[in-house]
């Protein structure tokens, strides 16, 4: 074997464990924050038999905050809801509820991150 050769295959090998390791970390990374998402929709189904404060759905293309019982939105997130995941743009239409204004604010931090 030439060193040139050794050198190919060297790289080649640098290369692939490179791009193995940054797609196994962005798998797990997306993992984690459906979790969370799983997590946070579960403790809001729980408060969700209290009368829920806010809703989040989509309007226009765009997720939207609504107050309990309007019809117009109360705030806009600033999102495109086509950059969200699957999982993500299925429960934005389905729509969301929250009974507090502290759990909506973590949603939306966490769903602009």
């Amino acid at each position: 074997m030439t060193l040139k050769n050794a050198k190919k295959i060297y790289f080649t090998l640098v290369a692939a464990v490179t791009v193995s390791g940054f797609l196994t970390v962005c798998t797990l990374g997306q993992a984690v924050r459906r979790k969370k998402v799983e997590t946070r929709l579960a403790a809001a189904a729980t408060e969700h038999e209290e009368a829920p404060l806010f809703t989040v759905r989509e309007s226009g293309g765009r997720a939207a905050v609504f107050r309990c019982g309007e019809d117009e939105p109360f705030l806009f997130i600033d999102i495109d809801t086509a950059l969200l995941s699957d999982y993500d743009r299925a429960m934005i239409s389905e729509g969301m509820y929250f009974t507090s204004e502290s759990a909506l604010r973590q949603f939306i931090e966490d769903i602009s991150s």
